[in-house]
């Protein structure tokens, strides 16, 4: 990446891709070849936040990756099980390596991190499979019910609630090297249909590409950017029930499937491709979710866009508090003057930060705004951009600007959102960075509707602050005319797994007692699990075990304690007031 030079010491970030067949090539994210690190206010800022000093930045806080995976942990299925597999798949799709089988053995929280820096391996599969085709899967998945052998899917790695993580060995399914292909495009019904592996930048390029690609009328779009955009699959937007950056447009991936296909102990599953329908309970809405307890999820059919770049209208403005931003929002999303694409409101906390993070603390505007009266740690920064039909996005654009000036806000023009945007996709990089020397970030979510969203904003926020000197910034997004999604992101000084473990389980607890939903788009995974049950009730929780019953009597899909459906009784969390 490029930045601006310290005029000051300097930490010694390592701006080296990570060696072949490492540690660091496991838990850093994304592209080895890109780095992302502070600049210098930033890292000014953190020293002064956690009481640091440049001698803290001399030396790196433990391990920090750069050696050969080696482990002394052989693969413990009987060797009739790998041949079967190689029959299934192919010799050289099927792999008992240390790398391959660490490489899907953990996902992207911190608390994964640190246990691949710390070099604690608690969970590896016993063989990874890379299939090819859906016929491949459902024969993987018999073989594996019929020899109970547990079975696991590793899409893009991206999970944040220990999602994938194969907790008692067996099969993973490494869905990244060939199960990434489209099946059909149709253009007539606006769909296309994919294999669940392909990555979110490969679907992308693929449908801007339509023309070229399928001798299409127009370019289209997915219409889903979730953070996680460049490493993430589709197979995993829609197992954990995903959001994109631009779901105030184009919806969540709920809104945007049209029909699924699976691989599953009792055989395939396939549900209706019609866009609406009267004919009992949803499958559709039943099978995502699931996150692989089910089955393996194995073809997705999306409702695809209209590609038109060049219809987006820029904005961003700034509020001089918090109640009042959150009330113009609500406005704008109640409205009915239509959506905005990107809707992202950050409240004081966040917008300190945001502004030294896209660089409006170097421009004149700046050390003006606390003249202006839109003052620091109470002013809060709001943006986004529209997206459709050119005279469509000019009246969103209108109307939101016309809201936003009767509630006092003044606008920054399209400046921080364009610098916002260059940068939405690579801001995960500067977390290896940070860790590096303790400094660990992370985030939770959670769903609020509007008459609760200050309160459970408050609450929660207090409990994350608990931890001194800590940065947690929050910011609205995903937002809805009932409500919208509250997202935290805490930075503080922490390198221990189990410490990091205590902290994350205080946040959840305050979620859950908030009110608000646990997760408004992360999953639940084996992180989370512990609270679902006690979040939708006993008797709500009972209809998934009968599905989980149903599909996969022998609790070999995902096992473990995904979504707790294999979770002891005394590790779930329930609220007082309700046992």
């Amino acid at each position: 990446m490029s930045t601006k030079p310290y005029k000051g010491f300097e930490p010694a970030w390592i701006k080296e891709a990570a060696p072949a067949k490492s540690y660091r090539s496991i838990f850093r994210w994304g592209d080895p070849e890109f780095v992302k690190y502070p600049k210098e206010a930033l890292y000014k800022m953190m020293k002064e936040t956690f009481k640091m000093t440049d001698d803290d930045f001399k030396g790196y806080c433990g391990d920090v990756g750069l050696d050969e995976v080696k482990l002394d942990m052989p693969s413990k299925l009987d060797e009739k099980h790998i041949n079967a597999l190689k029959e299934i798949f192919g010799d050289e799709f099927v792999s008992v390596e240390d790398y391959d089988r660490l490489s899907v053995a953990y996902g992207q929280t911190a608390y994964d991190l640190m246990r691949m820096r710390e070099k604690r391996i608690d969970s590896l599969p016993d063989v990874v499979v890379y299939p090819d085709t859906a016929e491949q899967v459902e024969k993987c998945v018999a073989y594996c019910v019929a020899n109970k052998i547990p079975l696991y899917v590793y899409g893009g790695g991206s999970s944040v609630t220990r999602g994938v993580e194969p907790i008692k060995g067996g099969v993973s399914m490494d869905m990244r090297k060939r199960f990434n292909k489209v099946i059909n495009f149709n253009e007539t019904d606006q769909t296309i249909t994919v294999q669940a592996g392909m990555s979110g930048p490969c679907l992308e390029k693929t449908l801007n590409e339509a023309v070229k690609n399928f001798g299409a009328k127009r370019a289209y779009t997915c219409g889903h950017f979730p953070q996680s955009f460049e490493y993430s699959s589709v197979g995993g937007w829609v197992v954990t029930r995903g959001s994109g950056q631009n779901s105030t447009y184009y919806g969540c991936i709920t809104d945007i499937v049209l029909s699924q296909k699976y691989a599953t102990p009792i055989g395939r599953v396939e549900t209706s491709h019609y866009p609406r329908e009267a004919t009992g309970p949803n499958l559709n809405q039943i099978m995502m979710g699931s996150e692989g307890t089910f089955g393996v999820l194995t073809e997705v059919t999306l409702k695809i866009f209209r590609y038109m770049p060049e219809n987006r209208k820029r904005y961003s403005y700034i509020f001089k508090d918090w109640e009042t931003a959150m009330d113009a929002a609500r406005e704008m999303m109640q409205s009915e003057c239509g959506f905005s694409s990107v809707f992202r409101l950050s409240d004081p906390e966040e917008t300190n930060l945001m502004l030294r993070l896209y660089n409006v603390d170097e421009t004149p505007l700046h050390p003006l705004l606390d003249k202006l009266g839109y003052k620091d740690m109470e002013r809060c920064l709001f943006l986004g951009f529209t997206e459709g039909e050119e005279g469509y996005s000019k009246n969103v654009r209108k109307n939101i600007a016309k809201i936003a000036k009767k509630h006092g806000a003044m606008s920054l023009t399209g400046f921080v959102c364009k610098s916002w945007e260059h940068g939405r996709f690579n801001d995960p990089y500067m977390r290896d960075s940070m860790m590096d020397f303790g400094i660990c970030t992370d985030t939770l979510e959670c769903t609020v509707n509007w008459s609760n969203m200050a309160q459970v904003h408050r609450d929660v926020r207090k409990v994350c602050h608990a931890l001194p000197n800590t940065i947690v910034t929050t910011h609205m997004s995903h937002c809805y005319p009932q409500g919208a999604n509250l997202y935290f992101i805490f930075i503080t000084k922490i390198s221990d797994a189990e410490e990091f473990k205590a902290y994350h389980t205080t946040i959840l607890d305050a979620i859950q007692k908030s009110g608000a939903a646990i997760s408004h788009h992360h999953g639940i995974g084996k992180m989370f699990a512990p609270w679902l049950e006690g979040y939708i009730g006993k008797t709500e929780y009972g209809m998934v075990r009968a599905l989980k019953n149903y599909f996969d009597p022998d609790y070999l899909m995902n096992p473990g304690g995904t979504i707790g459906l294999d979770l002891p009784e005394e590790d779930k969390k329930f609220l007082k007031e309700n046992n």
